[in-house]
């Protein structure tokens, strides 16, 4: 998995398993067929903390599962044959930080909305509000199937 530099131009696409970045995906997968982009899709983990530390044992393994987790996102999104150019890009941070890092010179940045039911389904999840008000491209919102 690269986690070099951005991008330049094309989409960049948040991924994190979950059913709203998986529908955030697909989308950024027919809008780059459509207008010939290229799609970064970024998964962003941290490392887990006990007390407050940090292990660094983990460090490698956490970086290889998270790998394995964008793949089997990008191709149950995809399927067997990828229509674009997709770049799988797994990334140590928080990913609010490092999707708008990413935004820098991209040309789109889309995000699946975390919210769940009632009113709730409305509200925009915390990494997609922070997308939304400091990215430095526009920012597409796509929301899970609600119940």
């Amino acid at each position: 998995m690269d986690q070099g530099t951005p991008v330049a131009g094309g989409i960049v696409v948040g991924v994190d398993g979950s059913p709203s970045s998986q529908k955030a995906l697909r989308w950024a997968v027919e809008q780059a067929r459509l207008t010939g982009a290229t799609v970064e899709a970024v998964l962003c983990w941290t490392l887990p903390t006990v007390y407050g530390r940090a292990p660094m044992s983990v460090d490698r393994e956490l970086g290889h599962a998270a790998e394995k987790v964008l793949a089997k996102a990008v191709g149950e999104a995809t399927g067997d044959v990828r229509p674009v150019r997709i770049r799988e890009t797994a990334v140590l941070g928080n990913a609010s930080e490092v999707l708008v890092e990413r935004s820098h010179g991209a040309d789109l940045l889309v995000v699946g909305s975390r919210g769940r039911g009632g009113f709730a389904g409305a509200l925009l999840g915390s990494v997609g509000q922070h997308c939304v008000q400091h990215a430095r491209c526009p920012v597409v919102v796509v929301r899970a199937e609600t119940v």
